[in-house]
């Protein structure tokens, strides 16, 4: 039984993926929500609840940690959801899969980020990644469980609405508006393809030559936010303009907003090259990245269906009218 802790755009995607495969999958979350499968079940789990977690996850021999609490608090939220899920995979002997980012390396000044640079963070957010990275490893190689982690650039794809990438970028390509992105226009910059993301998750928690250390999901070759863009425009088949939001716009914003403040801590990734290496995952395990082609066409497909849908609910909605 593979088990998934959350529902959003990760959870979805890789549930579908497992279950595609003949896999029988549990999606857990607050609200019960998840994909539609007859593999799939779902279950209303809070996973700050450590005994439910335990219960939840009792029969499983995966366990996937796909959970994203506030950004704006991951400090406070993110240690007790990531030990509980430790308790839960000790006491069930399942593999834990940790779901990771690249904020606990830090700023790596422009260099290529391999799995062999070192955690270096200093922000609450990197460091809070960081922390947890290293005691699910300690805790593998100390015989307490079983754990592998997969980290990614910023996610973009089918169900990523919430992302630099995201609802603040497609929709207006979709439109034909301006679009504006932090940081650079000119900077190559790393993104992560949700379904390639599903991929080597659900590769490395069944591999267990995965075990006991960190891979990075494979992303197609790095180009700038604006050739992304283009890129974007050209699938849909519209004319943008792209425009950077500049570092002192960016600090005002945060005067007012907390998620544009907490933004500030990894400004480094848009103003600088944030290019990923995932080599060895590519060697070891045979996944590649879809190209960048073919995902951002899906993405823009799918934010078409998304539009057409929402509009088609908002008209037959008595109380729209």
């Amino acid at each position: 039984m593979h088990v998934i802790f959350g529902a959003g755009p990760v959870g979805t995607t890789l549930a579908l993926e497992l279950a595609d495969h003949g896999e029988a999958v549990r999606v857990l979350s607050r609200s019960g929500s998840g994909p539609v499968h007859p593999a799939v079940t779902r279950q209303r789990v809070d996973a700050t609840d450590a005994d439910a977690a335990r219960r939840a996850t009792a029969d499983a021999t995966v366990i996937y940690n796909a959970l994203n609490p506030p950004y704006t608090s991951w400090d406070r939220d993110w240690p007790p959801l990531h030990h509980n899920l430790m308790d839960a995979a000790a006491a069930s002997g399942a593999v834990l899969v940790l779901m990771d980012n690249l904020y606990g390396y830090g700023d790596t000044n422009g260099a290529p980020i391999t799995t062999s640079s070192p955690l270096s963070a200093t922000g609450a957010k990197g460091a809070t990644r960081a922390r947890m990275s290293v005691e699910l490893l300690d805790a593998h190689a100390a015989g307490h469980l079983r754990a592998t982690i997969a980290r990614a650039s910023d996610f973009f794809g089918p169900r990523v609405i919430d992302a630099s990438f995201g609802e603040r970028v497609v929709p207006n390509v979709l439109a034909g508006k301006t679009v504006r992105v932090l940081g650079a226009l000119d900077q190559p910059h790393s993104l992560a393809y949700m379904p390639d993301v599903a991929r080597t998750l659900a590769v490395i928690g069944r591999d267990e030559r995965a075990w006991g250390r960190a891979w990075h999901v494979p992303s197609a070759p790095a180009m700038t936010q604006a050739e992304i863009v283009q890129m974007l425009a050209d699938a849909a088949g519209t004319t943008v303009k792209t425009a950077a939001v500049p570092s002192w716009m960016l600090r005002g914003m945060g005067i007012v907003s907390p998620m544009m403040r907490s933004l500030r801590e990894v400004e480094y990734q848009f103003a600088k090259p944030f290019v990923v290496d995932a080599s060895d995952t590519k060697t070891t395990f045979a996944l590649s990245a879809t190209p960048l082609a073919e995902a951002c066409a899906e993405t823009v497909a799918w934010w078409r269906e998304r539009t057409t849908t929402t509009a088609g609910a908002a008209a037959t909605d008595p109380r729209a009218a």
